[in-house]
């Protein structure tokens, strides 16, 4: 993989970032990085429920598209190398037609609880799943249905975001977690009422 600073950071992108007197800092900042998923960072990728996939069409517009699934349906095969399936959806082809054509993705990855994201750039790959069935069987998630095809993507920079701005949001198995464990107290103890009130009007 490339250095996320070498693949993203164009002149003219420089150029702003010298205006802003940041050019130094980050220059400095990208220097020592990895170019490979570290455990953390597979960790954080195969406990995403959602992420976006942004590609360019032959007009030169870009087209996100959101997928989401249980938790590690975003699989990392490797230390450069993430796959997820594609099942039977509205039938667009958006994103598939556009990896026809330009095979360049760019993913974002976000963990609202914690305000971290992450950013990906990459090249996909589309095929059927039924000329791969072994990483079909891998990437299927239960309920799906079928797996139509396979999305494979061979990173080639990524990098973390700030977490400015990042609204925390929970979804229901987050905010279960959250709060299960006070609900379970409050259960016991109107338990605990109900038996006691019963007590008490078997004595009157």
């Amino acid at each position: 993989m490339e250095r996320y600073d070498e693949l993203m950071f164009t002149s003219a992108v420089q150029a702003l970032q010298e205006a802003e007197g940041m050019r130094e800092k980050y220059a400095r900042g990208y220097g020592p990085r990895t170019r490979a998923l570290g455990a953390d960072d597979i960790a954080f990728v195969s406990g995403r429920t959602s992420f976006y996939m942004a590609s360019v069409s032959e007009t030169g517009w870009p087209y996100v598209q959101h997928r989401g699934g249980p938790a590690g349906f975003l699989k990392v095969l490797d230390d450069h190398t993430l796959a997820f399936a594609d099942y039977k959806g509205n039938k667009q082809h958006i994103s598939h037609g556009n990896v026809l054509g330009d095979d360049r993705v760019s993913l974002f990855l976000m963990d609202y609880p914690r305000k971290a994201r992450m950013k990906l750039q990459g090249h996909a790959v589309f095929e059927d799943a039924s000329d791969n069935p072994d990483l079909a069987a891998q990437l299927s998630v239960d309920g799906q249905g079928p797996v139509e095809r396979l999305v494979t993507i061979r990173l080639a920079a990524f990098d973390w975001n700030c977490p400015q701005f990042i609204t925390p949001r929970f979804d229901a198995a987050e905010i279960a977690q959250l709060v299960g464990p006070e609900m379970d107290k409050l259960g016991a103890r109107i338990a605990e009422l109900e038996a006691e009130n019963a007590a008490l009007k078997g004595q009157g």
